[in-house]
């Protein structure tokens, strides 16, 4: 399972640019819903007293929890989902902020990065709105720290 607790090596925007290449090279759609959903089963399961009621993200049409976690000024992420493409989602999201300063998350431009990645443009317009929302909350909880 993967936790993501570490300290990212790479900057944002090279994370990024690894991910482009990826979903470059998977070519159709459907490979890349794919690798998203395999993104997901990688999580480390989120535990039970996470899954509140505070941690839920609105408006998504699974349900999605997403807990913070402060060290110094690097903020960390753990989240679930009852839906295999949510949790991809917001795993794919985790991959890019997790363990970054909130000034980090702040000044990336989330929704040029999901274009770059045309990911918005493959989901249904319900799930294109949660996966809005998931980087919604991470930003709140970057402009509270």
């Amino acid at each position: 399972m993967t936790v993501i607790d570490a300290i990212p090596e790479l900057s944002l925007d090279e994370t990024l640019a690894e991910l482009v290449e990826e979903f470059d090279l998977l070519g159709d759609w459907e490979g890349r819903i794919e690798y998203v959903i395999d993104l997901g089963k990688g999580l480390a399961p989120l535990p039970e007293d996470a899954r509140t009621e505070a941690n839920k993200v609105p408006g998504c049409a699974a349900q999605v929890w997403l807990n913070t976690r402060c060290a110094g000024d690097r903020l960390f992420f753990d989240a679930d989902s009852d839906s295999a493409l949510s949790k991809g989602n917001i795993a794919l999201l985790l991959k890019l902020y997790s363990g970054r300063t909130a000034n980090e998350i702040l000044g990336f431009d989330a929704k040029a990065a999901l274009d770059r990645l045309g990911l918005p443009s493959a989901l249904t317009r319900q799930r294109a709105n949660g996966l809005n929302s998931m980087v919604g909350r991470i930003r709140e909880a970057a402009a509270a720290l």
